[in-house]
């Protein structure tokens, strides 16, 4: 699941979502939705965290080299 980018995760929980709205799923495929809705969750969240490190990173260094910007 790690090579699932945050768009193709973002797009399958949206049809999950979908799928239960719509009644789609039945009562057997529900706990597997509900369990790989929260995979999926908290591989967005990963993601999210990694995009703010890397960006925090960028603006200290940014920061670092230009003295003027503090």
């Amino acid at each position: 699941m790690s090579n699932i980018t945050y768009k193709q995760a973002t797009q399958e929980l949206e049809a999950i979502l979908k799928a239960i709205e719509n009644d789609d799923v039945d009562v057997d495929e529900l706990t597997q939705k509900v369990q790989r809705s929260s995979e999926l969750i908290k591989l967005c969240k990963q993601k999210l965290r990694n995009a703010e490190d890397a960006i925090s990173q960028v603006f200290k260094d940014i920061n670092c080299e230009d003295p003027k910007a503090e």
